[in-house]
């Protein structure tokens, strides 16, 4: 009879362990979460389905959660994961301003974290940063528009507005630097002229990249200073803004009879920017290739799991420490090479041209 319940008592025991759920595995197997902003745009699925390919082939484990633009369910998702016992996050911030405690709480439990493409501020509890190169992404937008108006050669002078991307979002204000670093000797030149006198960061900024605000900005500005000029190039951040100043040059006749689209940058190969381009309207995207950032990522990852330090070709400050990190560089889409977008893998022919 006590063999009986001794039997009894292991089994209860071991069916209590798996209820639990939150035991790691005993097959030294480790874990990687991945905290995503969205599934609404193709550049985070993408790249959530090739860090889960990538880490899986490395030989890890992977949990990966998407937020839906909500920084509150973010921070309650990684603190999911720290129950759950993952062995590292990597994390892409609805706003990186607003998952410090979750990220202390994940160091606090000996859980690596690994800031992606946006980087996390106001806490040390940040191991690395992997990102694209902030300021060579804006250098990419203002070089496309030096080269296309042939700045270094033509008399000039061309008109250009600035659409700059959300002040609440770090990395906008480093494309904007980028893009003046490039820009800015023609403006000073009197080559490029900004009939608004909007010119700043802070003047120029976006809120919240709302497609709708940059719609409603570029109105007040063809209205107040257009209407016997013609704008020859927007620096537009991102491919969400475009949609909005595409929409609003469109309601002033720009694209009609003779009169041509000004040059219009953006950035995310969102396919309906891809699309636009193909129709003559938006006139660059960069792209951001996640099959290198895996190349960087998943290294990098181990590298900290084994206590090593990897290799930083760069450090950003997030307001408590200078974070390490490596970076990858943005590729210019324009209507000559679309095509690039099926041969990585990013859309399918039929999406593009579908």
């Amino acid at each position: 009879m006590k063999k009986v319940i001794a039997l009894i008592l292991v089994l209860v025991l071991a069916l209590s362990m798996v209820a639990c759920g939150g035991a790691k595995k005993d097959d030294g197997q480790k874990t990687i979460g991945i905290l995503m902003p969205t599934k609404e745009q193709t550049i985070w699925s993408i790249q959530g389905e090739r860090l889960v390919a990538g880490y899986e082939a490395a030989g890890y484990a992977t949990e990966i959660e998407f937020a839906e633009d909500d920084s509150a369910r973010q921070a309650t998702q990684i603190e999911n994961m720290i129950s759950k016992g993952v062995d590292a996050l990597v994390i892409v911030a609805v706003d990186g301003a607003a998952l410090t405690d979750a990220c202390e709480k994940a160091k606090e439990a000996g859980i690596v974290v690994i800031a992606e493409d946006r980087l996390i501020t106001n806490t040390s509890a940040v191991d690395y940063y992997v990102t694209f190169d902030l300021v060579k992404m804006g250098e990419l937008q203002g070089q496309f528009i030096a080269d296309a108006l042939d700045l270094a050669n033509a008399a000039g002078p061309f008109n250009l507005e600035i659409f700059s991307g959300s002040p609440d979002d770090p990395n906008a204000k480093l494309f904007y630097d980028g893009a003046m670093n490039i820009l800015k000797p023609f403006m000073d030149e009197g080559k490029l002229v900004v009939q608004s006198g909007q010119v700043s960061y802070e003047q120029t900024a976006i809120m919240g990249w709302d497609s709708a605000k940059a719609q409603a900005r570029m109105d007040n500005l063809l209205s107040g200073f257009y209407a016997d000029k013609h704008l020859d190039a927007v620096l537009v951040a991102a491919d969400c803004l475009a949609i909005g100043v595409i929409s609003s040059l469109e309601s002033m006749g720009y694209g009609t009879g003779d009169v041509a689209f000004p040059l219009i940058t953006g950035q995310d190969a969102e396919l309906a920017a891809v699309k636009s381009i193909k129709a003559g309207k938006q006139s660059m995207t960069a792209f951001l290739d996640a099959n290198e950032l895996v190349k960087i990522i998943v290294p990098v990852t181990t590298s900290l799991l084994n206590g090593e330090a990897p290799e930083a070709t760069a450090t950003y400050n997030n307001e408590a420490i200078d974070v390490p990190a490596q970076t990858y560089s943005p590729y210019a889409i324009t209507a000559d090479n679309v095509d690039y977008l099926v041969e990585v893998g990013f859309y399918t022919d039929a999406d593009i041209n579908g």
